[in-house]
């Protein structure tokens, strides 16, 4: 059980970086950690040190054990889904994503699934969207800048 003062560090550590802050949460979940070193005060303090300080493997890692130890929380998928971002791997990204709207229904990742995967209408409406015509003409569209 979470002590409570590396609560009250962590909740800080939230706030501030549901305010852009990640550098000041950065420092309330180090500090959160070194108290009490929980799979969700981790997962958090791995996500900042991967944005401030650039370290994307062991914050990975850091992520990835907080799974093996807490695998139904979808806030460690969230982060961990962020971090391989910031390294440029949307694809992981939004497969990690799904896999923590498995386990609870987070407002968070739906955001971040909706700002990712943002798709044009098919090019022919009256086709479906697998149909190899209309995929065909989207490509072309596409490469031509029309689209």
């Amino acid at each position: 059980m979470p002590s409570q003062e590396a609560d009250k560090l962590f909740v800080k550590g939230l706030n501030a970086l549901t305010q852009g802050r990640t550098l000041s949460a950065l420092s309330w979940f180090e500090k959160a950690v070194s108290l009490e070193p929980t799979p969700l005060y981790i997962s958090y303090f791995a996500y900042c040190i991967a944005k401030e300080r650039g370290q994307f493997k062991k914050a990975r890692s850091l992520c990835e054990e907080s799974i093996r130890q807490d695998s139904g929380n979808s806030a460690h998928y969230l982060n961990l889904g962020k971090i391989l971002l910031l390294t440029g791997n949307k694809e992981e990204a939004v497969k990690v994503f799904r896999e923590g709207l498995g386990y609870e229904n987070n407002t968070t990742i739906v955001a971040e699934l909706d700002r990712l995967i943002t798709r044009k209408p098919p090019v022919l409406p009256f086709l479906e969207r697998e149909n190899l015509l209309n995929k065909y003409v989207g490509f072309v569209l596409t490469k031509l800048g029309i689209r």
